[in-house]
C-alpha cells in the first residue's frame, strides 16, 4: 500500500531525484559544460595556429563572382529540394495507398518497393542513377534518388499516420454505405494528417540537408559551390576552408529552421481550425 502513498512530486515513470542525486546531476553538468568548452577551445586554437583565421581569408566573399557562385548554389539547392520534396509526397501518397490497399498483389508490390528503397543506402542509389542514366544532367540523378528513397520513407509515415486512427472511424463509415475511396479521403487521412505532419515535414528538412550529396556528382549545389571556392588561393593568405565553413553552415542551419517554423505554422493553423469546427458543431 505504500505505492499509494507517494510524495506529490514523485513521477508515475521514475521517483524524483533527492537532494545528493540533484547535486550530482548539476556535477556532472558542469562538468559537461567544461568538457565541451576545452573541446571547443582546443578546436579553435588548433584552427588558429594554421592561419584559418586569418583576416585575408575573408577577403574572397568581397568579389562579386564569390558572392554569385554562393547564390546560384543556393538556388540550384531550393531547386533540387522544391523538385524532390513534390515528387517524393507524391510518390509516397501513392505507395501508402497501394500498402493499404485491399487487393494483396498490389500491397505485396508496393511493401516491396517501399522496403527496398528504403533500406537502398541514398549515396549508392544517386551515384548509381548518375552513371547509368543521368552522367550529363546530374540534377536528375539527385532529384530521383532523393524522391526514390524520402518517398519509401514518406509512404511508411503515411501508411503508420493512417492506421494510427482509431478504427471505429472507418468502421463507421463502412456501416452508413460509404466506399473505401471516401473512406480513405473524408474520413481518414484528414484525422490522420495531423498527427504525421511533424513526421513528414521532420523528413523534408532531412531531404533538404540531403541535396548536399550532390556534390558526390558534381551538381552545381551549395556545398559543391563552396568546396569550389575554398579549393581556390585567392590571396596570399591560403585556401579559404574555415571561413566557407562558416559562410555555408549557416545557410543550411536557416533554411531547416525556416522549414521547421513553416511546419509549426501549419501545425499551428490546422489545430485553430479544427478547434474552430469543434467549437461549431458545439
Amino acid at each position: 500500500m505504500k505505492f499509494f502513498n507517494r510524495p506529490a512530486t514523485a513521477s508515475v515513470l521514475y521517483d524524483t531525484p533527492g537532494p545528493n542525486a540533484r547535486a550530482r546531476y548539476r556535477l556532472f553538468g558542469a562538468l559537461s559544460v567544461l568538457g565541451i568548452a576545452g573541446l571547443l577551445w582546443y578546436v579553435i586554437s588548433a584552427l588558429a595556429d594554421n592561419g584559418q583565421f586569418d583576416p585575408d581569408l575573408w577577403d574572397a566573399f568581397q568579389y562579386n563572382y564569390v558572392q554569385q557562385m554562393i547564390l546560384d548554389g543556393l538556388l540550384a539547392t531550393l531547386k533540387a529540394f522544391g523538385l524532390a520534396a513534390v515528387f517524393s509526397l507524391t510518390l509516397g501518397s501513392l505507395l501508402a495507398a497501394g500498402q493499404l490497399s485491399d487487393h494483396r498483389p498490389v500491397r505485396w508490390v508496393c511493401t516491396s518497393v517501399v522496403q527496398f528503397f528504403r533500406a537502398m543506402p541514398l549515396l549508392i542509389l544517386i551515384v548509381a542513377l548518375y552513371y547509368a542514366f543521368f552522367a550529363k544532367n546530374p540534377m536528375w540523378a539527385l532529384v530521383l534518388g532523393l524522391t526514390l528513397y524520402n518517398g519509401a520513407v514518406q509512404a511508411e509515415i503515411i501508411r503508420s499516420g493512417v492506421n494510427a486512427v482509431p478504427r471505429g472511424q472507418g468502421e463507421a463509415a463502412y456501416a452508413l454505405g460509404m466506399r473505401k475511396t471516401q473512406v480513405m479521403s473524408g474520413i481518414l487521412v484528414p484525422q490522420a494528417v495531423r498527427s504525421m505532419l511533424p513526421s513528414m515535414i521532420g523528413q523534408l528538412v532531412v531531404t533538404l540537408k540531403d541535396t548536399s550529396l550532390g556534390f558526390v556528382i558534381t551538381y552545381n549545389e551549395l556545398l559543391f559551390m563552396g568546396k569550389k571556392i575554398a579549393s581556390q588561393p585567392l590571396n596570399a593568405a591560403g585556401f579559404p576552408y574555415i571561413p566557407v565553413v562558416l559562410v555555408i553552415a549557416p545557410i543550411y542551419i536557416i533554411l531547416c529552421l525556416l522549414l521547421t517554423a513553416l511546419a509549426r505554422w501549419i501545425e499551428a493553423r490546422g489545430r485553430r481550425g479544427a478547434n474552430r469546427r469543434t467549437s461549431a458543431a458545439a
